[in-house]
Order: structure tokens, then C-alpha cells, then sequence
């Protein structure tokens, strides 16, 4: 198995270096590795003192292992941050966040490399994010006796590792030190396989979402948008999502803040002459004095969705018609109602929980999505609906904290100054 699995990334790089001729994410990722030994030991060179390493796969997973950081940073401001990313979509938005000393993308999962990694940067604690788990990097990990977690991982009983021919990646799983996962399936699983180094912690996505939510600013355009009417926040959303949700803007129920996922002049365009009641972009609302003649605020820029939905009685989240629900925690812990598509959600914990708690509602077709939303504008059904999204966001949060404990003692300096020993 070792052999295929050498093979397999022997060909991804294969591919990726044939791809990054005309591909800009393939050139990022193979031009990203380039000297990548060089760098790391011109930084590290001459540094002291106990270093944590973070490994994400991407941006999703950096929010996993953002909250854990910037918590350690707080309490223990000695630790350098080493912030690994295999995918560029993770590097790229994030090689300049201030939280971490080193950034660099991860270099392939070989023996060689990982010999010359652990080797130039002596971590003290390693901590991989969610389904991050690499056989030669673990291997070479435990061999030193470096502390090696995964935090916000969850198991399913279709994954491999549960197979009879899964041997080769269960033994990964066994140079784990300590897995902190999200809910009790997957403490029984991993218990299943003779793992018995885990515990639940949950997703520190809540974390992340509850300090967001508290500690977000003020958006002035939302807010004056908003005044004192009703406002649906739909964020995310893809041609599929607006197919369904144009009809039910056009039938001028309520005013909507409308975030499309591409932001494209040809996607805003073509949204706008869907629309029969007056809307206008957000990038020029601020021309505008009075935004109460618009039914639609089209957000037409990044970075700002996250605060958008506390300006929302009722939030859709798109994504869940193509290939996946975008993430819903960031509407839910603003306890509103929450909506979305029926075809690729099931594999999202925190969808499927507030479906069966009542909180969030899948819809096939504008016919459905308009009876839910019917539905929810009876006072009864919204008030249940909001207390439900606002307690499961509650009393899931957590995870960081307990991360953090089992980490602080690792990483005290006077108690385990490297675990590396060469």
C-alpha cells in the first residue's frame, strides 16, 4: 500500500506541474513548494524556544485552527506559530496572517521531505485540522515522540479507515497522539479500530462564528438599508440558489440582502435584469441618501458576509444545489431561521442537526421555499425556529478552550522546551 500511496502523490505532482502551465492554482501550488527547505531554514535557523505547528488543507480549515492560534498566542506569546497549507486557496488569502511567525505551503507527503522538515523546524506540538492526516509526516512525528493532535476532525463509518483493507491508513490514525473530534460517532469509531486517544470537543467553527457575531463592527450601508423593516439575507449563492430565490424576491414580500458567491460585472448584471423591484450594489449605495426605495442590496465585494446576517429576520445559505452547503454557523449564531438547498448537505453535522431540531429547513423548489418561508413568518414558528439556531450555536461552543488546556502544558517552556530529539 505504502508504494501506491508514494505513487499517488508522485503523480499529483506530476500533474499539478503539467497543469500549472496554464492553470493558475496548479502554478501557485508547485511554485509555492519551490526552494520551500531554503526558506524554512533561513527562518528558523536561529530561533529558540517552543514552536506549534498548524497544518491546514485550506481556508476552511484555517477558521478551524484560527481560534486555537490566536487563543495559544494570548496565553503563551512565547510559542511561534508555524501555519502550514496544502491547498493555495488557503496560502494565497492567508500568507500574510499576523497571528503566525512562518507560512508556507506544506511540502508533499514523502519520506525525504518529511525527514527535512521535522529536521529544519523542531515543533514542538503539532496540530493537524480536520481530515489532514499524512502518513510520512505522522510516521516521522511519532518517531521523535512530538505530540501530534487533530482537532475538529469527525469520522464516518464509510470512510476507508473502517474498511478491512483500510490497515494502511488506520496505522496513520495511530500516530496520533490525541484526537479532539466533533461529536460522539467519532469518538466510537476511532474506539472501534483500537483508538482509544480521543474525546469530543466539538467544532471550534462555533468558537469562531460566537466571536464574529460578538465582536463584529457595525456595517452602516446593512444597517441604513435595513431601517426598521424586515430583511432576508441570503449569502453564497450560486445561479442555482438564484433561480429559486428571484421568484420570491419578485414577489416583494420583504427587502433582501443579496450575496452572490462570484461577484463577476457579467453575474451582477445578469442578477439585476432577473430583478423586478428595485435594487441597487452595494459599492454604490453609498451615492444614495435614501435606501428606502430599494427592495434588493446587491453585495458586490468580499470580506463582509459574516456581519451581514445580523441584519437578517430570515438567512438562506447557497451552495447546497451544487457542490456543497456553504457554511451555515455564521447565520446561525444569529438565531434566525435558516434555509437552503436539498441536495448536498447531508454531510454537514450542523445542517442536518438544526433540520431535526426544527432551526433550519431544506427546500427542492421555489413552491417549497416559499411554503417554508411561509411557514416561518407564523409567530410561533419563527420564535421556535430563532431559540433553536441560538442554542445549538451555545451549547456547541467550547472546543478552543479545551484544545487550548491540553496544549498549554505541552508548551510551556520550563516543562518541554523541543520535543525534537535528532
Amino acid at each position: 500500500m505504502i508504494i501506491l500511496y508514494n505513487a499517488a502523490l508522485f503523480l499529483l505532482w506530476i500533474g499539478a506541474s503539467v497543469a500549472a502551465l496554464f492553470n493558475p492554482k496548479a502554478k501557485a501550488f508547485v511554485q509555492g513548494r519551490r526552494g520551500i527547505f531554503k526558506k524554512l531554514d533561513a527562518a528558523l535557523r536561529n530561533t529558540t524556544g517552543p514552536l506549534a505547528w498548524f497544518h491546514c488543507a485550506s481556508l476552511g480549515e484555517f477558521e478551524q485552527a484560527r481560534p486555537v492560534i490566536e487563543g495559544l498566542k494570548k496565553e503563551l506569546p512565547h510559542v511561534r506559530i508555524l501555519l502550514t497549507f496544502f491547498s493555495p486557496s488557503g496560502y494565497e488569502v492567508r500568507k500574510n496572517y499576523p497571528h503566525a511567525e512562518y507560512i508556507y505551503y506544506l511540502p508533499l507527503d514523502t519520506a525525504r521531505n518529511a525527514r527535512r522538515f521535522i529536521a529544519i523546524t523542531k515543533p514542538t506540538l503539532a496540530i493537524f485540522v480536520k481530515y489532514e492526516f499524512w502518513h510520512h509526516y505522522t510516521r516521522q512525528l511519532k518517531a521523535h515522540n512530538i505530540p501530534t493532535l487533530s482537532i475538529s476532525s469527525i469520522f464516518r463509518d464509510d470512510q476507508v479507515y473502517f474498511k478491512s483493507y483500510g490497515g494502511f491508513y488506520r496505522n496513520i490514525l495511530r500516530n496520533f497522539s490525541q484526537f479532539f473530534v466533533q461529536n460522539d460517532a467519532s469518538v466510537k469509531l476511532l474506539s472501534s479500530i483500537g483508538i482509544t486517544q480521543s474525546k469530543r470537543s466539538g467544532d471550534t467553527r462555533f468558537d469562531r462564528v460566537y466571536q464574529i457575531a460578538k465582536q463584529s463592527e457595525e456595517v452602516p450601508l446593512a444597517k441604513a438599508f435595513k431601517a426598521d423593516q424586515k430583511v432576508f439575507v441570503a449569502g453564497s449563492c450560486w445561479p442555482e440558489d438564484l433561480e429559486i430565490l428571484v421568484p420570491l424576491i419578485n414577489d416583494k414580500r420583504m427587502k433582501f440582502i443579496l450575496a452572490p458567491h462570484e461577484i463577476s460585472e457579467t453575474m451582477i448584471a445578469s442578477l439585476e435584469r432577473s430583478l423586478q423591484v428595485p435594487s441597487i450594489r452595494y459599492s454604490k449605495a453609498a451615492q444614495q441618501t435614501n435606501l428606502d426605495e430599494y427592495a434588493v442590496l446587491i453585495i458586490d465585494n468580499i470580506g463582509l458576509l459574516s456581519r451581514l446576517y445580523r441584519y437578517g429576520e430570515f438567512a438562506y445559505i447557497g451552495g447546497a444545489f451544487g457542490k456543497g452547503l456553504h457554511n451555515i454557523l455564521e447565520a446561525a449564531c444569529y438565531g434566525v431561521p435558516i434555509l437552503f438547498g436539498n441536495r448536498n448537505f447531508e454531510k454537514f453535522q450542523e445542517a442536518v442537526h438544526l433540520i431535526n431540531l426544527g432551526g433550519a429547513f431544506d427546500v427542492a423548489d421555489y413552491t417549497d421555499l416559499k411554503a417554508k418561508y411561509e411557514m416561518l413568518t407564523i409567530p410561533e414558528n419563527f420564535m421556535l425556529a430563532c431559540e433553536v439556531t441560538r442554542q445549538y450555536v451555545e451549547d456547541n461552543i467550547g472546543a478552543t478552550r479545551k484544545i487550548i488546556d491540553y496544549c498549554s502544558p505541552l508548551l510551556t517552556t520550563s516543562a518541554q522546551p523541543n520535543a525534537y530529539t535528532a
